[in-house]
């Protein structure tokens, strides 16, 4: 069987709660899913098909091509199933590979002995077929060879991404408690901006969702940033395959005239660094940057647009006086100033978003890690009732 043009169900995973969204954006991208689920969706495709799934997905995690699914008791039953997958078809000679896995099964105290197994199974047939032992460890830098078992079930995937797509790779330098990258992608679809009018964010910290809302309406995608992938350092993978659809990448950015993102922050230290992030991922021309309070934003007039922020949230009781403080001033700030505009708050802490002192229209849940958040939408007008123009329907939320 040739992976590369022979359709195969792939699984592609997300963090919790990003899966509408990354059903979304595969839409946009041709492919219909035959299963959404909470951290991931699942479709069918070839592995060639998944190399421009890798290179465009803002909200994915990894993408992953099924080889073989089985019914497995325990790690010998694992070891067995596997060693019988001709892996000498799908890894080069000499080469080298990592494995990862997500199991839960009663057999199985410590998940990085079924990894061993999978990696001897693995091993064990190349030698026995090449006379070759391939090299292997823990970086995700060549090829990666994923296990799922779940009970009795087992499947073993190629994971054609690597290192996590989450991160999208234009990052020159972090901040503290910054949003992931996949994040900030999907709080911003799940939004009701038209990727046209204003997309104002204050305390915007190193950049984030910012240069996130810059690449979404310009159109570019991560791929223009990341430059190893695991599908490269598979067996039969065609260079040429690639370098056609990294091509496409640089096709299909947009130039949209008159695009204003406004991002502020405090921190002149922070500014900076989002300038220099912004750069990295070629937006530094698209985000107007200033160092201000937050209340000293200037948000443009007369037009329907987005305002957004990331407050802190962390309930240390030193400092849960002066966050209730800030959220009743970001009420205040929409109220006065963003008449006319949806204001999003993304937070971990309902407590203190009832500071704002405004109705939420929607809360849109999201997780933070292992943090139960919301995006909390607020409709905020100017006189007359005045909307934000929608090019999608946000998806139902709970």
């Amino acid at each position: 069987m040739n992976i590369y043009t022979t359709p195969g169900a792939v699984t592609i995973t997300c963090h919790k709660r990003n899966a509408l969204y990354l059903e979304q954006e595969i839409k946009e991208l041709g492919f219909e899913q035959t299963e959404t689920f909470v951290t991931g969706v699942r479709l069918k495709a070839t592995v060639n098909e998944c190399i421009r799934l890798n290179l465009n997905l803002r909200c994915a995690s990894q993408v992953l091509y099924s080889l073989q699914s089985f019914e497995a008791g325990n790690a010998d039953d694992v070891y067995n199933n596997i060693h019988q997958y001709p892996w000498e078809d799908i890894l080069p000679d000499g080469g080298y590979f990592s494995i990862t896995s997500n199991v839960s099964n009663e057999s199985i105290n410590n998940s990085m002995y079924a990894n061993l197994r999978v990696k001897d199974a693995i091993i064990d047939r190349i030698r026995e077929k090449t006379g070759k032992r391939p090299s292997t460890g823990a970086a995700l830098t060549g090829a990666v060879i994923h296990l799922f078992w779940k009970d009795e079930h087992a499947e073993i995937f190629v994971d054609t991404s690597g290192d996590s797509l989450a991160r999208h790779g234009y990052r020159a330098i972090s901040g503290p408690a910054q949003m992931l990258e996949s994040l900030a992608a999907a709080t911003i679809y799940a939004s009701r901006w038209d990727r046209v009018s204003p997309f104002v964010n204050v305390m915007c910290g190193s950049g984030t969702v910012a240069i996130e809302a810059a690449m979404i309406a310009t159109n570019r995608r991560p791929g223009l940033f990341i430059t190893n992938y695991a599908f490269m350092h598979l067996k039969g993978y065609d260079i040429q395959v690639y370098q056609q659809e990294d091509a496409r990448l640089e096709e299909q950015i947009k130039e949209i005239p008159g695009l204003r993102i406004i991002a502020t922050d405090h921190s002149a230290k922070a500014i900076e660094s989002a300038r220099k992030n912004a750069i990295a991922a070629g937006v530094g021309k698209l985000i107007e940057f200033a160092v201000c309070d937050f209340t000293a934003t200037k948000v443009p007039p007369g037009v329907p647009g987005v305002f957004y922020v990331n407050p802190e949230y962390d309930e240390r009781a030193n400092e849960i006086m002066v966050l209730e403080e800030t959220y009743s001033r970001i009420g205040d700030f929409m109220k006065q100033k963003c008449g006319g505009y949806f204001g999003y708050v993304f937070t971990g802490n309902l407590e203190l978003a009832k500071k704002i002192g405004l109705k939420a229209k929607r809360r849109i849940e999201f997780y933070s890690s292992t943090i139960d958040c919301r995006l909390l939408e607020y409709e905020l007008y100017s006189g007359t009732r005045t909307e934000p123009k929608v090019t999608e329907t946000p998806p139902t939320t709970a």
